[in-house]
């Protein structure tokens, strides 16, 4: 199979484009034909992304952990896949990703999916989808009424959270660029701060959350402008617990963790049309490189994609 794999750890300038052994499957196990690929631009600073669970090195390796495709084969103890179902999911950071023709993928992280979308839109959902499910209700039990600031709104992560926080009837503050403010209202933002023109905490006091997708000096600000008994949660940073403390607060770091009963969840709620998954760029497997890179330059609208049932050439979505 044709695949994009690293041989050594590194950024995007290390990725090849190369033929690669199909990937045999395990216990729980199913091989998906991958149709596309979505990606997260800082997966190589992440230690799992070149070794196994229990630190053992694991070059080559295949990145990309969002996947769309159709089940191509299933183990002899999978009994809730078929051939030929279309499905999507979040992969195991510890093992190889889906920039590839095939990946095997635990089963059970795998969801059908969402009948209105096709693959290159469907592979935008598993990650950032449930990194914002699970920063606000698993971690803020975010509720109708609760005020909300999103920082990096218009990004991978963002914008998800904006829907979901939108739909269960929040008030949702996000700060991004001004060319972004009209996109950003169009998806639910009650109030958009422009962070090149403000100081989103000369501006913003007692929110009950904060979701913090940016880190540094965007996370350390943060901090006082919730309310007593608010919650930050960060997936850029960490949040000390004497920072909460100081401030009366209570701060959470997470890493998103496959969930294939809220990514049903998510999807249902893509197929009535309540949310939807943004994608900027699609990129053919072949370019990987390029999308990477370009991940890297930061300030994307929604997701990068790698389409890999097709060489065609890059191309911009209009949102």
């Amino acid at each position: 199979m044709k695949a994009v794999r690293i041989h050594s750890r590194g950024g995007p300038e290390a990725l090849v484009y190369e033929d690669a052994p199909v990937p045999k499957i395990g216990k729980g196990d199913a091989l998906i034909k991958v149709h596309a690929t979505a990606i997260t631009p800082t997966e190589f600073t992440w230690n799992s992304t070149f070794t196994t669970s229990d630190g053992k090195d694991r070059l080559p390796v295949v990145p990309s952990f969002e996947v769309s495709g159709t089940v191509h084969e299933v183990a002899s103890d999978v009994s809730d896949l078929s051939l030929g179902d279309d499905v999507h999911g979040l992969l195991d950071f510890w093992r190889d990703g889906a920039a590839a023709e095939y990946v095997a993928a635990r089963a059970a992280d795998l969801a059908p999916k969402p009948t209105s979308l096709d693959h290159v839109h469907a592979a935008a959902v598993p990650l950032s989808g449930l990194t914002a499910w699970q920063a606000l209700f698993d971690h803020a039990n975010v509720s109708a009424g609760d005020r909300v600031l999103i920082h990096g709104a218009a990004g991978g992560v963002g914008t998800w959270a904006v829907q979901f926080a939108h739909w269960r009837g929040a008030h949702v503050i996000g700060t991004a660029s001004r060319t972004k403010h009209a996109f950003l209202r169009e998806l639910g933002v009650d109030e958009v701060l422009d962070y090149t023109a403000v100081r989103f905490e000369d501006k913003i006091r007692d929110v009950d959350m904060v979701l913090d997708t940016v880190g540094g000096e965007t996370l350390e600000r943060s901090w006082g402008i919730l309310r007593r008994g608010g919650v930050l949660v960060t997936v850029a940073g960490d949040a000390p617990e004497e920072k909460a403390t100081k401030y009366g607060v209570r701060g959470v770091s997470f890493l998103v963790q496959p969930n294939r009963a809220q990514l049903t969840q998510i999807s249902q709620l893509i197929d009535r049309g309540t949310v939807r998954p943004i994608v900027e760029v699609i990129y053919p497997l072949s370019r990987a490189r390029e999308a990477y890179e370009r991940g890297l330059l930061g300030h994307n609208l929604g997701k990068l994609v790698l389409q890999v049932s097709s060489n065609q050439q890059p191309s911009e979505v209009h949102v």
